[in-house]
């Protein structure tokens, strides 16, 4: 998943935007930005995580984000508390009735080290308290 993507991804549930995000492992590839103009991101710099009209365009490393792809990470919206788990580059965004639990939870074991508490405790629509 490419760090612009985060421009454009709200929340399926509530619609929120930004969603916050926690990054477990990255690559980066050598490629260049052509004929884009830039920022390429439109509202929301996730390499930078900043608003666009809050920063100067010389201050967006659109170069060097363009080269990463983010493989594990947790996407999380703080309006409704669901998380969101982006493995082998991508998003998994699904209603919570199509989620896959048992799938979700060792997810979130694996990571538990590196995610915040209140969503490890707290995330719906699966959680590391829950019995």
């Amino acid at each position: 998943m490419k760090y612009r993507l985060l421009d454009l991804l709200a929340c399926p549930i509530c619609k929120h935007f930004p969603l916050q995000y926690h990054i477990f492992s990255y690559k980066k590839i050598q490629r260049e930005i052509k004929d884009e103009k830039k920022p390429l991101c439109e509202i929301f710099c996730s390499f930078k995580n900043i608003n666009i009209n809050e920063a100067k365009s010389s201050d967006l490393p659109c170069d060097e984000c363009y080269q990463y792809e983010i493989v594990d990470a947790l996407l999380y919206c703080p309006n409704c508390k669901r998380w969101y788990p982006v493995i082998d580059e991508i998003p998994r965004m699904l209603p919570d009735k199509l989620r896959k639990k048992e799938e979700e939870i060792d997810f979130l074991k694996r990571y538990k080290d590196k995610i915040p508490t209140n969503i490890v405790e707290e995330g719906l629509p699966f959680n590391l308290k829950e019995k």
